[in-house]
């Protein structure tokens, strides 16, 4: 019976890793659709699009070079080894930012190469949520990887409240959501991931876009993973592989719809604002953790 429930839950974590980065991505924009009073594409639209696009050559700028060509096969490779690393935590959480960096990396790259005037923009604003975001997402990982446990009492659902809260803070950060970005325009002074792939094309653009998708359904299940693994309420559940593997599940694809309807409800806002917010949160997020480490 053991064995049963162990494989049970075994294959319940490989649909979910095939299934959730294309479901995260759809869902958040059927859900952002559906609140801006649009049908919106289908759910599995990114998916009919990566499969579209891949079937296509690239078409290379004339300032294409060796990034031009291998960027999007490394933001792949390590978008698909943070998803693995979040799906199956075979190595320690630490390993994530390292691994959003190369991605990062990846990205900035290949724009920076074609040297347009759109991707440069674009790559400095995503080096500038890079610098500000990536310590308190450090800082996260390394509060929760102490074990830390939030109890049933009204000061540590309160702090679980306000921590949860911040780390949410920084995924829309990484993901380049509002407050930091918009993604329902094309404006100029609204683009960040977009703007860096105006040149990519063909199999360039789905590997790339098959990296974000990673990033995003990695993030939407660490936020949930940790709830369900630091929270005392839910200890029960993840104490049971099978109903720990169905509520990450449902909690990622939880998070995308309600992430979703904040990205379709919110506006973004001024760059030279998002320096202070990140930083103030960077303050909050220490002065919390180091609550936490005391009342342990």
């Amino acid at each position: 019976m053991v064995t049963a429930t162990f494989l049970l839950g075994i294959l319940i974590q490989i649909l979910a890793f095939i299934s959730l980065p294309f479901l995260c991505g759809g869902i958040l924009q059927k859900i952002r659709a559906y609140a801006q009073g649009r049908r919106g594409a289908p759910v599995l639209q990114i998916l009919y699009d990566t499969v579209r696009m891949i079937k296509k050559s690239p078409i290379d700028g004339p300032f294409s070079g060796f990034f031009s060509e291998s960027s999007a096969i490394f933001a792949f490779a390590f978008g698909l080894v943070l998803w693995s690393l979040v799906s199956f935590e075979w190595a320690s959480l630490l390993l994530i930012p390292f691994l959003i960096g190369m991605i990062r990396f990846a990205t900035v790259a290949y724009a920076v190469e074609n040297g347009t005037s759109f991707g440069g923009m674009g790559a400095a604003r995503e080096t500038l949520l890079f610098i500000f975001g990536e310590p308190i997402l450090i800082l996260v990982l390394v509060v929760l990887e102490s074990n830390v446990v939030f109890h049933e009492n009204f000061a540590h659902i309160s702090f679980a409240i306000l921590f949860f809260l911040g780390a949410t803070l920084i995924v829309l950060s990484d993901l380049a959501k509002p407050p930091f970005d918009d993604p329902r325009t094309h404006l100029e002074l609204t683009m960040v991931h977009e703007a860096m792939l105006l040149e990519a094309s063909g199999r360039t653009r789905a590997f790339f876009e098959l990296a974000h998708q990673f990033k995003t359904a990695s993030l939407f299940l660490l936020l949930t993973k940790l709830g369900l693994e630091h929270v005392e309420v839910f200890l029960g559940v993840s104490s049971v592989p099978i109903w720990k593997e169905l509520a990450s599940f449902g909690g990622a694809i939880l998070l995308s719809a309600l992430i979703g309807y904040w990205e379709a409800n919110s506006t973004r806002r001024k760059w030279i604002w998002i320096p202070e917010l990140l930083g103030l949160n960077f303050i909050f997020m220490l002065i919390l953790g180091i609550l936490l480490k005391l009342g342990k």
